[in-house]
């Protein structure tokens, strides 16, 4: 990396945009990835959807037990 970067022709905030909401990538572990991937298939519907019912159940019993 150089000591120093010359910033003086920059647009401050040129890709800020109000309201967006930024989603972080998710990386799963090879294993849980094959499981869930041939039970997502299994039962005809996408990774995401079934990752995110099995969070929100998990979520609901995190939920339960405060």
């Amino acid at each position: 990396m150089k000591e120093e970067y010359d910033f003086s022709k920059a647009d401050r905030g040129r890709y800020f945009r109000e309201g967006v909401a930024l989603v972080p990538p998710v990386h799963l572990d090879a294993e849980v990835l094959h499981y869930l991937s041939a039970l997502a298939a299994a039962r005809q519907e996408t990774l995401d959807t079934l990752v995110n019912r099995l969070l929100k159940k998990d979520i609901e019993l995190i939920e339960a037990v405060k």
